[in-house]
This record gives C-alpha cells, sequence and structure tokens, in this order.
C-alpha cells in the first residue's frame, strides 16, 4: 500500500479475492452469447482476438516469472542481491489485465471504428511506432519524474502542475506502493504495484499509440496486438532482476542505447529513485542529465556475473497433487499460501505431479551417489532430522503408540528409537513388524508388538480433544532467515519441511556424508544443530517417559 493511499488507490475489484476474474464474466457470456444465436461468421476481427490476447498476456507474464525465479536461483547474472518476502508477493497481482480487458471491450461497444479494423495494415502499425516513440515517451518521462516529486519547474511547464506536486503529494499516495518492491520481479510492474488511479493514467498515456490509427481508419489488430505485447516485453524485461541484453547488440548498432533499456538500467531506478525515469527508451534521461553514472557498469558487471556453487541443492518430488502449485518458479499468489483446500484448477497438472511420486526414484539418491562417488555436492534425504522432529513431537508421558503406513526408513528409525527408549510400539501389518523386529535390539524387542486388533480409523473423519494431531515432520524457520515466500503444500508461511531443513543443517554444520539410501545421520546430531541454529518445533519438545497411552 502506499505510504499515504490516495483516492482511487485499491482496485474495485479487490474485495473479490481469487474470484476476480468473474468480472471478465460478462465479456465471456456475451461471446458465447454471440456464437449460439449468431455463429463464427458474426465475429469481426478485433472482437475474437480479444479474449485470446488477455489468456496469452497472462501465459506470457508467468513465463517471465518461472525464468526470473530461475535465474535468481541460478544468481550469475543477478543484479540486486536481496530477498523477497511474503509481504512483496501479497503485493504483486495480474488485476491490470483484467482492467485492460474491460477498457477494450468498452471501447470496441463505444467505438464503431474498433469494429471495422483489419488484422493488418502497415501504415496504421508504423503511426503506433512513432506515436509511442515520440509523445508516449515524452509524457511518460515526466509523467515518472511528477509521480516522484523530481519535477525541474521550467518555461515549458505550467506552474499549477509544479505546484501540485509539493510535498511529494503524488509519491506518497500513489507511485510508493510501486518502490516499496526494491527486488523487482516481471510482475512488479503490474496493477496492484501500482495503484488503480495511477494505472488508468497509464492506460490513458499508451492509448495516444492506438486511438489515432483508428480514427484515422487505418488501425488493425494485429497491430494492437502487438504493441500491447511489446508493452508487455519491455516491462517484464525492465523488472526481471537479471542481465539477458547482449553486449554485440550495443556494439553492432551503439544508438540502440538510447532506443532501448536493460533491466539494469531501470532497477537502479529502483534501488536509487531520482534517476533513470525512461519508459522503454533512455534518451530522455540522457538529454535532461537524470540517466545514473553507474548505469554502464552496473550492466557490464550483472552481464559478466560471478559463477556461485551451491551449497545445498533440494531435490525432492510432489507428495500431492496440490504440491505441483508450490513450486519456487511456479505461479506466485498459490505457491505463497499454504494449499488445504481442493481446487478446480487441480487437474491441469495431474500427470506430471503422479510421474513424480513415482516411489523409489533413483533409490533416493543412492544409485545416484554410487555412481558419482568424487561428488562434491551431499546428497540429503533428511530422514534423520525427520525422526527426530516425530520423536520430539510425541507428548510428554507416551507410553504406547501405533505405527501404521509403508515401512520407510523414517517409519523404522521412530520405531527403534521408541523401543529403545521403553515406549511400546504397535503395529497391525505383519511383514512390517518381521521386517522392524530383526532390526531391534533382542533387550527391547519385547517394546514391539504386531495386533491385528488395533485398527484404528484412518483418515480421521472426527478429532478428538484427548488427542494430539500433528502434520508432516516440520519446524518454524529463524526469523533472521531471507528469501522464503513460498509455502510448502499445506505447511504455513515461514515453515519448512524436516526434509529440506536437513539439506540447509548440512550445509551450515559442514558435514561431509551423504545421507541417502539406507544411510542416515545421528537422530539426535541433527536434533541439536536444528535447535542451536534457530529452528523450532512446531509443538513444544517433549520427553519419552512413562505415562499415559497415545
Amino acid at each position: 500500500m502506499a505510504t499515504r493511499p490516495g483516492p482511487l488507490t485499491e482496485w474495485p475489484w479487490q474485495w473479490m479475492g481469487g474470484y476476480k476474474y468473474l468480472v471478465l464474466a460478462p465479456v465471456a457470456m456475451h461471446t458465447a452469447h454471440r456464437l449460439a444465436t449468431k455463429g463464427w461468421g458474426d465475429f469481426d476481427p478485433a472482437y475474437t482476438f480479444m479474449l485470446p490476447t488477455l489468456l496469452l498476456r497472462m501465459i506470457h507474464n508467468q513465463i517471465w516469472i518461472s525464468l526470473s525465479r530461475y535465474q535468481t536461483a541460478r544468481r550469475k547474472h543477478l543484479i540486486v542481491d536481496r530477498s523477497l518476502d511474503f509481504e512483496q508477493v501479497d503485493r504483486e497481482r495480474d488485476d491490470q489485465i483484467i482492467l485492460n480487458g474491460l477498457l477494450f471491450y468498452l471501447g470496441y461497444a463505444i467505438i464503431p471504428n474498433f469494429r471495422l479494423m483489419p488484422v493488418w495494415r502497415t501504415n496504421g502499425a508504423l503511426i503506433t511506432i512513432l506515436l509511442h516513440m515520440g509523445p508516449v515517451e515524452f509524457l511518460y518521462y515526466w509523467f515518472h519524474r511528477a509521480l516522484h516529486h523530481h519535477f525541474l519547474y521550467s518555461r515549458y511547464h505550467s506552474h499549477w502542475f509544479h505546484r501540485a506536486l509539493h510535498h511529494h503529494f503524488l509519491y506518497s499516495r500513489y507511485h510508493s506502493h510501486h518502490h516499496a518492491s526494491i527486488v523487482t520481479e516481471p510482475i512488479t510492474y503490474d496493477a496492484v504495484i501500482h495503484p488503480f488511479a495511477e494505472h488508468l493514467a497509464y492506460f490513458l498515456l499508451f492509448s495516444i499509440s492506438i486511438l489515432p490509427p483508428i480514427f484515422m481508419g487505418c488501425g488493425s489488430v494485429l497491430a494492437g496486438v502487438l504493441y500491447i505485447t511489446y508493452i508487455d516485453f519491455m516491462n517484464n524485461m525492465g523488472h526481471c532482476n537479471f542481465e539477458l541484453m547482449p553486449k554485440w547488440m550495443f556494439q553492432t548498432f551503439p544508438p540502440l542505447k538510447y532506443l532501448i533499456y536493460t533491466p539494469s538500467f531501470h532497477s537502479l531506478h529502483h534501488t536509487q529513485f531520482r534517476t533513470n525515469y525512461s519508459l522503454f527508451m533512455p534518451f530522455y534521461d540522457y538529454i535532461y542529465n537524470t540517466m545514473d553514472s553507474s548505469s554502464d557498469e552496473l550492466y557490464e558487471r550483472s552481464l559478466k556475473g560471478t559463477e556461485e556453487t551451491p551449497d545445498i541443492v533440494h531435490l525432492t518430488h510432489m507428495t500431492s497433487l496440490k504440491s505441483t502449485y508450490h513450486l519456487r518458479i511456479g505461479i506466485t499468489s498459490i505457491s505463497s499460501k499454504p494449499c488445504n483446500d481442493s481446487v478446480w484448477y487441480m487437474w491441469m497438472l495431474w500427470p506430471v505431479a503422479w510421474l513424480s511420486m513415482a516411489e523409489q526414484l533413483n533409490g533416493s539418491g543412492e544409485l545416484f551417489a554410487k555412481k558419482y562417488p568424487r561428488l562434491r555436492v551431499r546428497l540429503i534425504d533428511g530422514s534423520g532430522l525427520a525422526t527426530a522432529v516425530v520423536l520430539n513431537s510425541i507428548p510428554f508421558g507416551t507410553k504406547q503408540v501405533f505405527l501404521c503406513g509403508s515401512n520407510s526408513k523414517v517409519t523404522r528409525a521412530t520405531a527403534i528409537a521408541l523401543c529403545q527408549r521403553g515406549v511400546q510400539v504397535i503395529l497391525n501389518q505383519e511383514k512390517e513388524y518381521g521386517m522392524l523386529k530383526s532390526r531391534v535390539p533382542e533387550s527391547r524387542a519385547i517394546y514391539l508388538k504386531f495386533s491385528n486388533d488395533e485398527t484404528p480409523q484412518f483418515p480421521l473423519k472426527k478429532a478428538r480433544k484427548d488427542c494430539t494431531y500433528l502434520s508432516n515432520p516440520a519446524m518454524k524457520i529463524p526469523e533472521t532467515m531471507q528469501n522464503v515466500h513460498t509455502c510448502e503444500n499445506w505447511l504455513p508461511r515461514r515453515v519448512m519441511s524436516a526434509w529440506r531443513i536437513a539439506g540447509i543443517l548440512h550445509a551450515l554444520e559442514g558435514w561431509e556424508m551423504h545421507e541417502c539410501g539406507d544411510d542416515m545421520m545421528n537422530i539426535e546430531k541433527t536434533w541439536s544443530a536444528a535447535i542451536k541454529h534457530g529452528f523450532k518445533l512446531l509443538t513444544k519438545p517433549c520427553s519419552l517417559n512413562s505415562g499415559t497411552d497415545l
């Protein structure tokens, strides 16, 4: 939110949350009605392209977001090395595409020339290009400076406009919301990052390039679509936070540096605030001497980049269909929130999720470790810490535990540890009981019990007040831990699974062994390391002495 929100800061459909796309329902219904009553012959090119263009814009933006987050993790050409957080993710959404769709539909309804546009006209496209290079870039430059209140009064600018900008009026009420994101992402340029009133001004500004050719009778559908795609492409590139513009382009054609900006050029505007105001063509920053003096140096340094060897690599597979949407490079508005309920888009990626959940993939990493014995990166499955979290999550005084499910490494380690501590472990599957019995020390085998009578109801249909219910092994991360902006499946924010934390501990402690296959880290050692580095159990730690049943 802006420092001091002004009128029309919030978007009209902000209260609708995830249902905001229903705002476009009348457009979709009208399209369906026209198709049902008049058939495809009634559709002109402008109307035909309208909804598909909105969908393609969303896909285009998502590709840039995924690419940006991939490059951020790779880090070689990173521009601003600072962390993202959940607050920034919550601010950044795609409302401007909805607004554009409504305004385009309104323009189609009230401007007859929209319905007369052909698919392509070269002269109209050239006019659009010239209008963008001329008035659009010029007006944006001065409007942008006005938003920052770094406006220089001169004989070219009226006195009343200058007075309106006193006390950072526009910046504090509108543009400060956009600049709350120091580390930019492709979606940073989007609507909610620009308040509603500010984005209306931008729409009017860009319409200078679109409307005149239409009124002149030389506009075309494809020219409009390509111009909007150009705006999205340049905005996404300028906010992607990694340098990708090749140097040979500027060496081959030196004037190009006045006609196209680079991600590092616009990044300086978000870190320095008072420089690099241009839209996409920096020549007005050169003319009015507002280009940051470090622009070329930052470009060279970011393009060259630095190679970094990762301390840890977290290899995982999907645990459910929902987890597919919680990938770091995925849809930010979904991955930043715990997934508790079934949603309509769940079916879209089920083939990928099903394949990724294949059991015993690569021998839990053991086959890979044997194939590359000199591997410098250690493979960690986190089973040692997961076992420690399970053991310390069992309520104080527990004397009996029922284990069910597949006989995993964590299950075996948990059962053995409980038996060694004098806690009775009950299993209702004879095969698992036989496998575990051979592993439990003979002196503690009396605590391992097989019983067909123990058949509790799983999954549970009703919670009991005298029972403790926990999710998968997880811990709260330290407050000092940065760059955490996605959730893991149903886990709350800033809570990580024990398997993922184990890899971090492995790097922090400098441990050299692999933890994969049948190998497991010492349970007490990993637990002590987790507590030392500030990770906290979701429930109070407990000791396993005699007491009540679980």
